[in-house]
């Protein structure tokens, strides 16, 4: 679900395994990156998101205590606002994952072409990865010979929503905005699916892996362990392990993260004057949707800690297609989805992935604004 779901801190690498279409060995593929420095244990260790939810109410009682009581409330009635749809999203993604669902997506990818492009922008929004076990399943469709049509209509679907991304998206933004995103991201991927198509017909990325793929140290979800979903998962002990599991990592990736979120909210609305945001992304027309997705792209938002972001910046003036911009642009470019991108595909491809993104955030973002 999460890049943080995946592989956790260096020292907990050891003990993970490298992926199944690899052989065994005494050193483990984690085993085998560079030192660890003292910057990195820094970020794992202290720049945390845990440290954020303490350290935000902290600075602000020392530096501001009156405010400190608006900005709390602000957060709290904001995250208790979203709470019925975290539990809702935890409890469905750990169902997904215990009952094998998610090697259905394996089956967007059969029969012609155009087919494989529409049926891989629909399940890019349905699947349940994490951004490292994206890696391993798009290694194996290009390695088995899909097109890269079809993968780059799902590479693109695939960070914009998933499930529990459109029930946070609901509860910060409402269902309008949640399902505008929701059909944005099968849009993107269609875009992306067809016009790689148009491009390959015209000889362009006739070569488009790289030699040496990049593998994931993390749990991979391998195309031949499909069959069929144990929806009745529950009288496997196996399966009912998995959905344990997962219900407490993604119940507390989602609660610190939405946590975090709000609180950055609550001080963006506190602290930054409405009309310093209507400047810079406010207004009618398309230059603000524009400077809105060049914003999104750098910033290393989640797709769970943008929607009360953007919330917030709506609050204070941001238009809803400058908003929706934001939001696409941020999650076509965030660090994982660019990673599993690039570990795998040639300079040209994943040049042609940002761009898709960059022209479909915009594009989508002012049809949205207009509708809405």
């Amino acid at each position: 679900m999460s890049e943080s779901n995946c592989c956790g801190p260096a020292e907990e690498k050891k003990s993970t395994p490298c992926c199944d279409n690899e052989p065994v060995q005494k050193t483990s593929c984690c085993d085998a990156q560079p030192k660890v420095s003292v910057w990195q244990v820094w970020k794992a260790r202290v720049m945390t998101a845990w440290s954020l939810i303490i350290v935000i109410p902290l600075l602000v009682w020392l530096l501001d205590s009156p405010q400190w009581f608006d900005v709390m409330g602000i957060a709290t009635a904001a995250l208790a606002g979203t709470l019925p749809y975290i539990v809702f999203a935890v409890l469905m993604i750990a169902y997904l994952k215990a009952t094998g669902a998610e090697h259905m997506v394996a089956k967007a990818f059969e029969g012609r072409e155009v087919r494989m492009i529409v049926m891989a922008a629909l399940m890019g929004g349905l699947a349940p990865f994490c951004s490292c076990e994206v890696i391993p399943f798009i290694a194996g469709l290009l390695a088995l010979g899909a097109p890269l049509s079809a993968v780059m209509a799902f590479w693109l679907s695939s960070p914009l929503i998933d499930p529990p991304t459109l029930l946070i998206t609901a509860g910060a933004l409402g269902w309008e905005f949640a399902v505008g995103k929701a059909m944005a991201a099968v849009a993107m991927g269609l875009v992306g699916g067809f016009g790689i198509k148009l491009l390959t017909s015209l000889h362009a990325f006739q070569n488009p892996l790289k030699a040496t793929p990049i593998s994931s140290c993390c749990g991979s979800v391998g195309l031949g362990q499909g069959g069929k979903p144990h929806w009745q998962f529950w009288h496997q002990a196996d399966r009912v392990q998995v959905f344990q599991s997962q219900l407490l990592e993604n119940g507390l990736f989602l609660l610190k993260w939405l946590a975090v979120a709000y609180l950055l909210e609550a001080l963006l609305i506190t602290y930054i004057p409405a009309q310093v945001i209507a400047q810079v992304v406010g207004g009618e027309g398309v230059t603000p949707v524009i400077v809105s997705a060049l914003v999104g792209m750098p910033a290393y938002l989640n797709s769970y800690v943008a929607p009360p972001l953007v919330a917030g910046l709506i609050a204070q003036g941001m238009s809803n297609a400058s908003g929706m911009a934001f939001m696409l642009a941020g999650a076509i470019s965030s660090i994982p989805a660019m990673t599993a991108v690039w570990s795998l595909v040639r300079p040209q491809v994943f040049a042609a992935y940002l761009g898709f993104g960059i022209v479909g955030a915009v594009s989508l973002g002012l049809v949205f604004g207009a509708v809405v």
